[in-house]
């Protein structure tokens, strides 16, 4: 079994190639295990995956061409950081993406993808309650992705995942915000919803409950977050 590192890395068991360094980072950034503003180096990250240097190089100039990674003039990589504005941009571009994925995939999943999207699903909830943001991160990126997978369109999931490597970073600070509470994120959760949709093969239906999950998600994240351009305190705290 792969081992875990510093940075939620799987170790790779045999000499990977190009292609397997790079899906294992974009991992890494969608399920939120890297930072916002987080430095990057290839070689770190190559003695975390126990691998050579250079495709560690290549994915990490791949990731810089998608936006998901800025380059430092020392040759390393950042982390982005998010503002409010780059935010809103992302979410509607994933709930018109992600709302079409889950339409076209109700009516393929079968029984067995089922099951483990209830695992996911079920994982998931319970992260909110034991307030594990890495564990409740791993879970919700399992979950839509075990959906997204079943769309029949190879260029969707490319979009979608591309979109996920800039947001997923960001959202690993919910620890910060909410100090180990998630229970406040299961008003916003409508993850049961699309479960119950995918079940029925109803495409409408799921689509709706995951731009609805997105959607909300947008909307308490906005009150809540810190972004880089805001001021010392989110809004909403700041008010209370």
């Amino acid at each position: 079994m792969a081992t875990r590192t510093q940075f939620g890395l799987s170790q790779l068991d045999a000499a990977p190639l190009h292609e397997k360094v790079y899906r294992e980072i974009v991992r890494a950034l969608m399920s939120g295990e890297f930072e916002p503003g987080q430095k990057l180096t290839s070689r770190k990250l190559a003695q975390e995956l126990g691998t050579s240097d250079m495709p560690v190089r290549s994915a990490l100039l791949r990731l810089q061409a998608l936006r998901a990674l800025r380059p430092l003039p020392n040759g390393s990589m950042e982390v982005p950081l998010m503002t409010s504005a780059a935010f809103v941009n992302l979410m509607d571009a994933r709930t018109v993406l992600e709302g079409a994925a889950a339409e076209r995939a109700a009516g393929t999943i079968n029984g067995n993808n089922l099951r483990t999207i209830r695992r996911n699903c079920a994982e998931r909830m319970n992260a909110i309650e034991v307030g594990d943001i890495g564990a409740y991160l791993r879970a919700n990126y399992d979950f839509k992705f075990a959906i997204y997978r079943h769309c029949g369109n190879e260029e969707m999931i490319f979009l979608i995942e591309t979109l996920w490597m800039q947001v997923g970073p960001f959202l690993r600070n919910m620890a910060d915000w909410f100090k180990g509470d998630l229970s406040e994120l299961m008003a916003v959760d409508h993850h049961a919803e699309a479960l119950a949709a995918l079940e029925a093969k109803d495409g409408p239906r799921a689509r709706e409950a995951i731009e609805k999950d997105i959607r909300e998600g947008e909307m308490y994240l906005l009150k809540s977050a810190r972004f880089h351009d805001s001021p010392a305190e989110p809004t909403a705290r700041r008010a209370s």
